[in-house]
């Protein structure tokens, strides 16, 4: 059913919202339909977060009303969610199923023939009541999050807000708002939340940087701009698309009001005779048409990084490095040689080694094996995920200029106030307070700070986290400008397509992966690869669960087959290094840019080669030994 036919399940009207002279909701209204998946969107600062805690009861509007269905079931994640630290994991997941939980505690001390009884086991049926545990332990599984029985004391931030997210999911509320529900989330769990929300028989309302999760669960897209909402039907690709026509409208609009009003005031100009009816009716309506409030244009943050110096011909280079932290293996035999205009991105899970794969390249975490060469000419510089550069008794001001109103950029100077204003600072921002900033305005003015820092080789780890969607796409188009050496920590998967010219995953049994080209195609790669091994893993299987005799030798042709074996290793492994040779080669992208498809699968079928071969040598030398 259409969403502007479908029921109204809450529907927001005429909010006013203030702080201090700012303006947040300005007389907006909004109507949520079932069925509805909205996106909610705006630039950090502009009221997402207000508007959701508004219509979930957290907080009250200055004015308007909220008016909602009949016991309409609502389950929020908010940004600054709290957990009940007396409690353990699986007690705090509980907390938000109450209402089922309830259900069912009344169940069972309903009498058998009691007609109540039947209505609540419907009320428990249509929530999937019954299979609550089986539930939970399917969402801990999946969200990747701390086992059942852990303290909440002892947990990370990372994984606080996974244990939030699976309390917010488990009531299966029949609406479901989710603020920044992707982040500090891993890959999987992110496309889990998507296939979840994709089913999702209730409506629901989420912010999110994710363009990929807002292209695949957004039905309409809802924007929050100078205190209204602005509604577009479709994923965020067709928002976009009715944006950029919504703003030519309005700039032609505009252009027809000024051009008006430049023809009237010449004529109020020429002194007409305001005593008559008809001049005294026209100058009013220059006045009506003057006094009109115009929509205040949208300006991005204009995100510069200064020119690097030029890299030289060994940038960084890593071989055989492995890391042991508290006795655990985090990852083993790592090579890697990093090129001029190398832009990679990291990924994997949470805990499986990407931040400390950074602090090792920055010299920050001695590796436990392995050889580390810096080049001269290499200066990094590293955006921490965790945003611990501000002080918050510094105005903003002092936080960039440190107590100079000039500061070097490269090889230049600038004013503090100039290039305060390239990330959207007013001049009544720039003296404020880091304490009184929003999260975005923290964000902008800590990338500001680390940014006028250049280097040439910048380390990012997760500097999605937390950006509105316009200045994350200044980010990406100055990231991809950028001459230098990038290495990037992200599960933004749309940001790691724009940027990202090679990808190093941190996979499964400590082994890190390295695919040329962005994310989508290491997908590919990753999965023609694992169809590639299972389809041996199961030839190997087929030839174990063959009927042999107790004991047997070796056949002719299998005594020639184990003679010639470590040969074969041995020429498949030497194939595997020439190959890794050419990548790891100054002039690759002169000389062999054009074979990367073919020297990827050629690299793949070697690998998977010895892996089989290995696999068949035992089992001969077993065959050999009677075993």
């Amino acid at each position: 059913m259409p969403n502007n036919i479908s029921p109204v399940i809450l529907t927001a009207m005429e909010l006013e919202v203030h702080f201090g002279e700012q303006v947040i909701l300005d007389k907006a209204s909004l109507s949520v339909h079932e069925g509805d998946r909205i996106g909610l969107v705006g630039r950090n600062g502009a009221g997402k977060s207000t508007f959701l805690k508004i219509i979930t009861g957290l907080i009250q509007p200055d004015s308007g009303e909220v008016a909602k269905r009949k016991d309409l079931v609502i389950g929020f994640l908010s940004q600054e969610f709290i957990l009940d630290e007396t409690k353990n994991v699986i007690q705090n997941i509980k907390e938000g199923a109450l209402n089922i939980l309830n259900l069912i505690d009344e169940y069972s001390r309903t009498p058998f023939d009691s007609k109540n009884k039947i209505l609540l086991e419907e009320k428990i049926l249509h929530v999937d009541g019954w299979n609550i545990d089986k539930r939970i332990e399917l969402l801990i599984a999946s969200l990747n999050a701390p086992e059942p029985d852990r303290s909440i004391k002892e947990l990370s931030g990372g994984e606080k807000r996974r244990v939030a997210l699976c309390r917010a999911l488990i009531a299966q509320p029949d609406l479901l708002i989710l603020d920044e529900p992707t982040n500090h989330l891993d890959t999987s769990s992110i496309e889990w939340i998507e296939n979840f929300l994709a089913s999702y028989k209730g409506s629901c309302i989420f912010v999110t940087h994710d363009r990929y999760f807002l292209d695949r669960i957004a039905n309409r897209i809802v924007e929050l701009s100078s205190g209204a909402f602005f509604s577009h039907q479709g994923n965020y690709t067709d928002y976009l698309i009715n944006k950029t026509e919504r703003q030519t409208i309005e700039e032609v609009e505009e252009k027809k009001r000024q051009n008006f009003l430049r023809c009237e005031l010449e004529w109020v100009r020429r002194g007409p005779r305001a005593r008559r009816t008809k001049a005294k009716s026209r100058l009013d309506n220059y006045y009506e048409v003057a006094s009109q409030e115009t929509k205040e244009k949208e300006i991005d943050v204009e995100l510069i990084i200064p020119e690097p110096e030029r890299l030289g011909k060994k940038v960084a280079e890593f071989t055989n490095i492995g890391i042991r932290l508290g006795g655990k293996l985090i990852f083993k035999d790592f090579n890697f040689s990093f090129e001029p205009g190398k832009k990679l991105g990291i990924i994997g899970k949470n805990g499986a080694g990407k931040t400390t794969l950074l602090k090792i390249i920055l010299g920050e975490l001695p590796p436990t094996t392995g050889k580390i060469e810096i080049g001269e000419k290499t200066e990094f510089n590293y955006i921490d995920q965790h945003r611990l550069l501000l002080d918050n008794n510094d105005t903003v001001f002092k936080a960039i200029g440190e107590g100079n109103e000039v500061i070097k950029f490269g090889k230049e100077k600038i004013s503090v106030w100039t290039y305060l204003r390239k990330f959207l600072f007013t001049d009544d921002r720039i003296n404020t307070k880091v304490e009184r900033l929003s999260g975005g305005e923290k964000s902008r003015l800590t990338l500001a700070a680390i940014l006028k820092n250049g280097g040439n080789f910048l380390l990012l780890d997760e500097p999605t986290n937390d950006l509105d969607l316009p200045t994350l796409r200044i980010l990406e188009e100055a990231l991809i400008a950028f001459e230098g050496c990038i290495a990037i920590v992200s599960h933004d998967r749309f940001f790691l397509n724009r940027v990202c010219n090679g990808i190093l995953a941190f996979e499964d049994s400590n082994e890190i992966y390295f695919s040329e080209g962005n994310y989508d195609y290491y997908i590919e790669k990753r999965s023609a690869r694992l169809k590639e091994e299972k389809s041996f893993e199961t030839k190997i299987k087929k030839e174990d669960s063959r009927v042999k005799p107790k004991v047997r030798k070796l056949t002719w042709k299998e005594a020639k087959e184990l003679e010639t074996i470590e040969d074969e290793i041995m020429k498949s492994e030497s194939e595997i290094e020439r190959i890794e040779s050419i990548f790891s080669s100054p002039d690759y992208y002169e000389k062999y840019a054009a074979q990367t498809n073919e020297l990827n699968e050629k690299l793949e079928a070697e690998k998977n080669r010895v892996k089989f071969l290995f696999n068949r040598w035992e089992e001969l030398e077993k065959i050999k030994h009677g075993e």
